[in-house]
């Protein structure tokens, strides 16, 4: 990974990445905490161009606590082209996964491919609202995962942040 922090970490950071829609129209972001698999996304309907991809991550990593939002790791899409305005405005410094190397970022291929099972390759995306969204996002966040020895993403979230209480 480009950047000073390395594969296989196992701090509080979230993964990013993009499912995109029919035509390349639309698509969805993905902002996956990889220590626990909590998975928040993000609404891009008419564009997912570098400025809304941007405005989405900060808008949404906010809502997070501040510990675990200590940085933010990226495949190497253009849609991160605003990376250092992001950076500076939501004070997240950005890393780039080597090019050509999915096993850095096997978290969010996981997580986008249980998100096929919700939005299908070769449909349109702009059709799903936020609120719909959430709802996929809430039934990821419940579902029991074999690497957290079969806690789900948001009773491992809660284990986090109760621990540092």
């Amino acid at each position: 990974m480009h950047g000073s922090e390395g594969a296989g970490t196992q701090q509080c950071v979230p993964a990013t990445r993009l499912i995109i829609g029919q035509n390349s129209g639309s698509a969805i972001g993905t902002l996956v905490e990889r220590t626990t698999r909590f998975t928040m996304l993000l609404h891009l309907p008419d564009d997912h161009g570098a400025t809304a991809v941007s405005d989405a991550i900060a808008a949404t990593i906010v809502t997070l606590p501040e510990r675990l939002r200590r940085s933010l790791t990226w495949d190497q899409g253009i849609e991160l082209a605003e990376h250092v305005r992001l950076t500076i405005e939501a004070d997240l410094p950005v890393y780039f996964c080597d090019p050509h190397s999915p096993w850095q970022r096997d978290t969010n291929e996981n997580t986008n491919g249980l998100l096929r099972q919700y939005f299908p390759k070769g449909t349109d995306l702009s059709a799903h609202s936020p609120e719909e969204l959430a709802r996929v996002a809430a039934g990821l966040n419940g579902r029991p995962r074999k690497t957290l020895d079969w806690k789900t993403p948001a009773e491992a979230l809660a284990a986090v942040l109760s621990a540092a209480v």
